[in-house]
């Protein structure tokens, strides 16, 4: 699955240059059967996309202690407490970014979170949200108790995109598929991907711009299910993307860094209560 290395001439060449060097490393630590082996106990995945389809505008909150443009977050991080704050306010899931060189978290992080939000009543799903690349992350997200994990369009080719959602199947793991233009929304579709997230992020400035969504939302198929990520912090950004469509949002700053997080959350999605709107 490395084989083919895609070039985007933006920051995450580098971010995935580091992921291949680190998975190959894991490889040797932690061999493929002593990681299935650790994920035997774990509980039936959740499906994050049926999680989803619920009236108004569903929030996944995400726990992440830093980003490459923003740097350390200054707020206390406990995955365990954090999680079960998330959930209080009513968020649907829960996102964990697991990278380490580029965005502090670990696997760990997932693992603590999963605990809390699979005991959840209902259980909630939980996202790794990596640069994933290999086969080998799918087997570490299913041991380390996520439900779904993260395919980024623009970091794979469509053999490997294909290739992956696939595999992720295979460990009844829900795949998220980020695209950040109505090329890779093509894409995408081309995969038949149907739950499909659109990064309102540039890679090339880090400017974060909503209008994105609302340029590529409409190339979303009928059924799938459209989630809107980065930028998002206030009703009235929830408002605007509720009018374009989406079904719901991934929200990360926005949340980890306030006082009430539980509040923070709620508020969220007291904004997306409306009907729903067409594509």
């Amino acid at each position: 699955m490395t084989s083919s290395v895609v070039k985007t001439g933006t920051v995450l060449d580098r971010i995935l240059a580091q992921t291949r060097n680190d998975v190959e490393q894991r490889k040797i630590a932690a061999p493929f059967e002593a990681v299935i082996e650790r994920g035997a106990d774990r509980p039936a995945p959740v499906s994050l996309r049926q999680t989803l389809q619920q009236p108004g505008v569903s929030v996944i909150a995400e726990i992440k202690r830093a980003s490459p443009s923003r740097g350390l977050f200054p707020v206390e991080i406990d995955p365990s407490v954090v999680a079960g704050e998330y959930l209080a306010g009513g968020a649907a899931a829960i996102s964990v970014l697991t990278d380490e060189p580029f965005f502090h978290g670990s696997l760990t992080d997932l693992e603590r979170a999963a605990s809390i939000a699979h005991r959840h009543l209902p259980a909630a799903p939980v996202l790794r949200k990596d640069f994933i690349v290999d086969a080998y992350q799918l087997a570490e997200a299913w041991a380390y108790g996520a439900d779904a994990v993260l395919l980024i369009v623009a970091a794979l080719t469509d053999i490997q995109l294909v290739t992956l959602m696939a595999a992720a199947a295979q460990y009844g793991l829900d795949t998220l598929v980020e695209v950040h233009d109505r090329s890779e929304m093509e894409r995408a579709v081309m995969a038949e991907a149907s739950l499909i997230g659109i990064n309102n992020r540039n890679l090339r400035t880090f400017a974060v711009d909503l209008a994105v969504t609302e340029a590529v939302a409409a190339g979303c198929p009928n059924g799938a299910v459209l989630v809107s990520e980065s930028g998002i912090f206030n009703a009235a950004d929830i408002e605007r993307l509720r009018q374009a469509g989406v079904d719901a949002v991934l929200v990360g700053e926005g949340v980890i860094v306030a006082r009430d997080r539980a509040a923070a959350v709620a508020g969220l999605i007291e904004a997306g209560a409306g009907p729903a709107i067409p594509r």
